[in-house]
């Protein structure tokens, strides 16, 4: 693999004009697709602040406010990296109230919000409009090859001596779920932007 070394600043701008550029009258949908060490959340909030300072409408979602009750995610037991990498993620709850609306005929009208983990009881949020010709900037972990309609998507890799190395003993149990993923879902390839993160400060895009 051949990648290219960018700052992190000409790299949010990369992004920000291709997402641009593929805008059409109808909303823009872009995934930040990351192992948590990676940091999706940071990088679609500057990505998002990007796009707002050039005039674009644009609704920040997080699939951590779409996951599942905990008596279905943890079903298999509360450290199954199958059950990670399968069952976590309320996929038809995100499409349902977030994709469809901003597809094709959609109204606009989204939930930001579905499932508060921390209570464990529905968050309650109230519905929210985005204008056409908005963007859609959701992350999270394990996002490609499940079908979801991005119009552009970025995919922050970790090496995998640097995703053990970054992520918490406690969360040790996590990693053979992202192994799957990178070998099932090939991320690397299927993301429009493919961005080695093992020093944040310095990323690289893969260029192949």
């Amino acid at each position: 693999m051949r990648f290219r070394p960018v700052s992190p600043d000409l790299l949010i701008t990369e992004v920000t004009e291709t997402i641009i550029t593929r805008a059409g009258g109808e909303w823009t949908r872009v995934g930040v697709d990351g192992a948590p060490p990676a940091e999706p959340g940071a990088f679609a909030d500057r990505l998002a602040d990007e796009l707002r300072l050039r005039g674009r409408p644009v609704r920040r979602v997080s699939t951590s406010d779409f996951l599942r009750p905990a008596s279905l995610r943890f079903e298999r037991g509360r450290t199954d990296p199958d059950a990670r990498h399968d069952d976590w993620l309320d996929l038809g709850g995100l499409v349902r109230e977030v994709f469809d609306p901003l597809g094709p005929g959609g109204s606009g009208r989204v939930l930001p919000a579905l499932w508060n983990t921390g209570t464990d009881r529905a968050t309650r949020a109230e519905y929210v409009d985005l204008p056409r010709g908005g963007v859609l900037v959701l992350d999270g972990e394990l996002l490609l090859g499940r079908g979801l309609p991005f119009d552009c998507s970025v995919h922050l890799w970790l090496s995998p001596a640097a995703l053990r190395r970054r992520t918490p003993e406690a969360d040790a149990w996590s990693l053979p779920a992202f192994e799957r993923y990178h070998s099932g879902a090939r991320p690397l390839y299927a993301a429009d932007f493919a961005v080695r993160v093992d020093d944040p400060a310095h990323p690289a895009v893969l260029d192949e």
